[in-house]
């Protein structure tokens, strides 16, 4: 290898972050390598909207190679690492493997559905975690409520006209309150018989979004019930069939539809990697280095990150600390080369933002909490300035969205089968 290599494993917040700022930094003098299933990033806050119908799916995702001119963009999934000899081997999306060596290794993984042991929720349930959910879910919103419009009887009716959300964080709220706009507008053009569809929100918390301020929280809480979700705290599923779920209360709720949002865990390569892991995710330093590996980094969700702001924690899994590991991570690595200096990852919280859909969210920009229109505002500021590409055509689409409407179809592009809760993959060493 003439240049130095740096092969990144993965295009999500992070690793497209540290691709991104060592393109930048290395000026050409290093070769910049991301191994990546797909060839876009993927911007993941977006994909409710996706599943609701507002956004098209190909606004949300940001091609690589416009996107990170100087880094050579490989595809495929990574099936083992060779840590003493300095090598990832691949599979292609044609199945072929093909082993990439390394200079320095960034391990950016991200993460999958995480899973609970209820009996059924791995048959009968769906996650939220991609492109192709977000466009099984529209197709299966869609379908439930024509398909209701015909139902046989009145009990299949109601079952088809019933969503039930597990999980109160960021994707469960949004999904929820904006798929029961999304539910609203279908049954005007395609009438169901008598009331709306029903909407449940479950979590075990004591309230939505238990990891924000309590205003937010407060804030998205109402704007649920105003729309007529039933948000059910302190409340969990104790089996999902194909007719239902059984709540932890005892009720049983007919529903054709259970939307997973519990939250995430690492990618199981993580597990397989034969190095010490805290809740299943990479040990770092603060300057992200895996100890005793001075060549490898691990950031984003599959890195347990010290946080520095909370002695003894580390830092969430959340797009902001995503971004900001691979920019250090990126500055850390071209300091191991003599450029510049390396430095401890310290976070400064910026604040948060939730999208309710319609004219409503709840966000709290420098600890100011905002609801309503000037949290739209800022929402959608804020996700505009964040994507690394396509603002145009999601403003342009926000636009169009509210001057015509949303349009209500499936596409059939996906079928269930093809988007299973358990999306992680067994791995493990050769």
């Amino acid at each position: 290898m003439a240049r130095p290599r740096i092969v990144i494993v993965g295009a999500g917040f992070a690793g497209f972050a540290a691709a991104r700022k060592l393109a930048k930094l290395s000026h050409g003098s290093a070769d910049i390598v991301v191994i990546n299933p797909t060839d876009y990033f993927l911007y993941l806050p977006l994909l409710p909207e996706v599943a609701t119908g507002l956004l098209e799916p190909r606004r949300v995702t940001v091609p690589l190679a416009a996107a990170l001119p100087g880094v050579r963009v490989v595809l495929g999934s990574v099936e083992a690492f060779d840590l003493d000899g300095r090598t990832v081997t691949l599979r292609d999306p044609e199945g072929a493997h093909r082993t990439i060596g390394y200079h320095r290794l960034v391990i950016a993984v991200g993460s999958v559905n995480k899973l609970l042991p209820v009996p059924g929720v791995v048959e009968h349930a769906h996650g939220f975690r991609g492109i192709s959910e977000a466009l099984y879910l529209r197709d299966h919103l869609t379908r439930q409520i024509e398909m209701a419009g015909n139902a046989a009887d009145e009990p299949e009716r109601q079952a088809r006209c019933t969503f039930v959300v597990v999980g109160a964080g960021y994707t469960g709220t949004e999904v929820a309150a904006q798929g029961v706009l999304y539910t609203d507008d279908l049954v005007r053009a395609r009438p169901v018989g008598h009331g709306r569809p029903r909407w449940l929100l479950l979590d075990t918390a004591e309230r939505v979004l238990p990891s924000l301020d309590h205003r937010l929280a407060e804030a998205a809480d109402a704007v649920l019930r105003e729309r007529g979700v039933e948000v059910l705290l302190k409340t969990s599923v104790q089996e999902a069939t194909a007719d239902g779920v059984r709540l932890s209360g005892g009720e049983f709720v007919p529903t054709r539809s259970l939307i997973w949002c519990v939250g995430v865990r690492p990618d199981p390569v993580v597990e397989g990697l034969g190095l010490a892991t805290e809740h299943g995710r990479v040990v770092v330093d603060e300057f992200l280095n895996v100890p005793g590996r001075p060549e490898v980094y691990a950031i984003g969700d599959a890195a347990a990150v010290p946080d520095l702001t909370r002695p003894g924690e580390i830092t969430g899994m959340t797009a902001q600390h995503a971004v900001r590991h691979g920019a250090v991570a990126a500055g850390n690595i071209a300091a191991s080369y003599g450029y510049g200096r390396r430095r401890a990852y310290r976070h400064h919280d910026l604040g948060f933002v939730v999208d309710l859909g319609g004219l409503d969210s709840a966000a709290n920009p420098l600890r100011l909490p905002l609801r309503g229109l000037p949290a739209k505002v800022v929402a959608r500021g804020y996700h505009l300035l964040s994507m690394p590409g396509n603002r145009v055509r999601v403003a342009g689409d926000w636009l169009l969205d509210s001057l015509l409407g949303r349009q209500g179809v499936q596409l059939g592009l996906i079928r269930g089968d093809a988007v299973p809760l358990d999306s992680g993959k067994p791995f493990s060493q050769p």
